[in-house]
């Protein structure tokens, strides 16, 4: 299946992201570049989505739309049925900070900043007290193994570790959609795979979760995937044999994670 507009029906709940007609062209000197070229989709509360494409295929373009960090050139994109397209620079920090967590490929943790403290991070924007706010990242700690690592700084942990800390960080608002993109990118193997099962997890708690990946391994572990090509959606599939990250962590070595 091929083609804007040609979309996999979703099996979620309502629809809580939906792009009509999404137009991003940017101009570099006198050229114009057409990053994305009138993409159109529907995202469903509780999906698990895969975005895969080249480089300079448009699929980072998206995801910075789609996480209010970018305004499209043309079309409309609603959260949650809110229309973002005109939002006030304020008003999509505020969604940004209450609807979606951020989880990158570099970690970009704080490096003189304990686990706990980098977790806050986010909560420090808003009128949190101390005491809950710390009260929150040790629970979003927990949440993903980390609740024994909580004063530890980033070069005392694994990269798997660092980016636990990152996916922390990234629920300690309680999002209901996580972007992430290239979580895996700097991970060995099995420590991709576990945090492939984080995402899983959260993804079977109700979270929805779009990533970004140029691994084709790594996509198995969604339930759907989204192929772009030249600023265009080239493919939109459910994956029929979803790979479960539990079954497949079984068949891979363990690693210690203390040896960083």
């Amino acid at each position: 299946m091929s083609s804007e507009g040609i979309q996999a029906a979703s099996p979620a709940g309502a629809t809580v992201i939906a792009v009509d007609h999404l137009t991003k062209t940017y101009q570099l000197g006198e050229v114009e570049v057409h990053a994305l070229r009138g993409v159109s989709l529907n995202v469903g509360t509780g999906e698990f989505v895969a975005i895969m494409g080249a480089s300079g295929s448009g699929k980072s373009t998206f995801m910075n739309i789609l996480g209010c960090l970018d305004k499209p050139s043309k079309g409309k994109y609603l959260l949650d049925n809110i229309d973002v397209s005109g939002l006030s620079r304020d008003e999509l920090a505020h969604i940004r900070n209450n609807k979606i967590g951020f989880v990158f490929q570099g970690f970009n943790l704080l490096s003189r900043t304990s686990a706990i403290e980098n977790v806050e991070l986010p909560l420090l924007y808003g009128t949190t007290p101390s005491k809950v706010r710390k009260e929150k990242a040790i629970a979003a700690l927990e949440r993903v193994g980390l609740g024994d690592r909580v004063h530890h700084y980033p070069n005392q942990l694994s990269g798997g570790q660092q980016q636990r800390v990152a996916i922390a960080r990234a629920l300690v608002n309680d999002p209901s959609i996580v972007l992430a993109d290239e979580p895996t990118g700097n991970l060995d193997s099995r420590t991709s795979v576990e945090v492939m099962d984080i995402f899983q997890q959260l993804n079977e708690n109700g979270i929805t979760v779009l990533l970004v990946t140029h691994e084709p391994d790594i996509a198995q572990f969604a339930k759907r995937q989204i192929v772009f090509r030249d600023g265009r959606v080239k493919a939109d599939k459910f994956n029929a044999n979803r790979k479960r990250a539990e079954e497949v962590l079984k068949d891979l070595p363990a690693i210690d994670e203390d040896e960083v």
